[in-house]
């Protein structure tokens, strides 16, 4: 069993260290930075399925850090959902395969109501169709998935939630997000009170 585990886990490691490291990253935190930071927009984030979850858990992660976010389930956005999104906001979508038909019609609704809206995607396929409707495409590498029967998300939606992690990360540290900001946004819960105490203890330090 032991030995299974470690398998697991190797894969899941192995996928995330290859994960292509590309010049997307830095456009999709400059279009994010502009957009939310400078157009007071935000990150509206969108995914089907697994890859959903994972787009859901960005958008909060986001939000908890400094730039502003919401999840738009893509089918709830056929049916009047699509009206959280406004003309400065940025889109991100994430889609495995670049073929996830409620995705590609989610940008072709959001193009009828905002074209200039730009779409970061993130895919394990460069060559989709999705590839051709976004601003900017930051690829995981399509690692095999370490499920036995090699269907269930689990190494890509490991791979995912690291890239989610990788942009949360670098705009946190372009917009200068401190501690004290961190504890605004955070008024429960362990990490509440352990943000406020050492938010409190450095502005003491700086008396």
């Amino acid at each position: 069993m032991k030995e299974k585990i470690y398998r697991i886990f190797n894969h899941e490691a192995d996928a995330i260290k290859n994960i292509p490291v590309t010049d997307a990253y830095g456009q999709a935190v400059e279009l994010i930075y502009r957009h939310v930071q400078q157009q007071q927009g935000k990150v509206v984030a969108s995914g089907m399925g697994k890859a959903g979850q994972i787009a859901h858990n960005i958008a909060t992660t986001l939000s908890s850090t400094g730039t502003p976010a919401a999840y738009l389930h893509p089918s709830e956005a056929q049916h009047g959902d699509l009206g959280i999104l406004q003309e400065n906001d940025i889109m991100l979508v994430i889609s495995n395969s670049g073929k996830t038909r409620e995705i590609i019609e989610l940008i072709d609704l959001k193009n009828i109501l905002f074209p200039e809206v730009p779409v970061i995607l993130i895919t394990g396929n460069p060559q989709s169709p999705l590839c051709e409707k976004t601003s900017c495409h930051i690829f995981t590498g399509n690692p095999a998935e370490v499920c036995t029967l090699g269907l269930t998300p689990t190494t890509s939606t490991t791979v995912m939630t690291a890239i989610g992690d990788a942009i949360v990360v670098l705009l946190m540290e372009k917009i200068n997000f401190t501690i004290a900001d961190y504890a605004k946004r955070h008024h429960g819960g362990y990490l509440g009170e352990k943000s406020r105490k050492i938010s409190s203890r450095y502005s003491n330090e700086n008396i």
